[in-house]
């Protein structure tokens, strides 16, 4: 038995180190192992260098559900859902490895990762008490967080209409939207995505496409 405390005390440690090193804040770590919070403070001081942040954690689905945002959330999302099926893994051994694929394509796609770790865990988390969804969009077949009563036959993403203004925003390693106006005029200009916007497209459709 004692040894039995002592194995799953060192599986417990290495999955918050783990967790530290992905940015996840101490709440996390305390729902994700058995170790006492005295211990997790210790270990957060030793890991990181420095106190862990204090303040509740995210506790809206709104900001899960705007344009930028909701673009980063659908590729974790999309996938977590593949592992989760495909990995003999823990729960939350599953998240930790989504986590590190999204970060890898985001970097890949020279993005800057908007989702956080904690924001990652707290989406997984929605989604098992059936706060949000994921809904088929009607015109590129790709599947993204929504509300859960979302009409998925009228749905269209917003890598396929996106909102007037987005696309805009001057910060680096944000999405970004090329428009150009037709020569014929219309109601609405034609967006054309970035290459980087259709990188991140992309990947997501290779991944619902698994």
């Amino acid at each position: 038995m004692a040894v039995k405390s002592i194995l799953t005390e060192a599986r417990d440690i290495e999955r918050a180190v783990a967790l530290i090193n992905l940015g996840a804040r101490l709440q996390v770590l305390e729902s994700e192992t058995n170790l006492s919070y005295e211990r997790l403070l210790r270990l957060y001081k030793e890991v990181a260098g420095k106190s862990p942040s204090k303040g509740q954690l995210p506790f809206s689905t709104d900001w899960f559900l705007t344009w930028q945002p909701n673009i980063h959330s659908s590729l974790f999302a999309n996938i977590h859902e593949y592992l989760s099926k495909a990995a003999a893994l823990d729960d939350i051994d599953v998240v930790i490895k989504a986590y590190k694929l999204y970060t890898e394509q985001m970097e890949a796609c020279g993005i800057e990762p908007l989702l956080s770790f904690t924001r990652a865990w707290r989406l997984v988390k929605f989604m098992d008490n059936n706060m949000l969804g994921m809904t088929k969009c009607c015109k590129c077949g790709g599947h993204f967080v929504t509300e859960p009563y979302e009409i998925a036959r009228n749905f269209t993403c917003g890598l396929c209409v996106p909102p007037a203004r987005a696309g805009k925003g001057a910060s680096v390693g944000s999405l970004r939207l090329e428009r150009t106006t037709p020569a014929q005029p219309v109601q609405q200009a034609a967006v054309s995505p970035t290459a980087l916007q259709s990188k991140v497209a992309g990947l997501g459709k290779d991944l619902w496409s698994l």
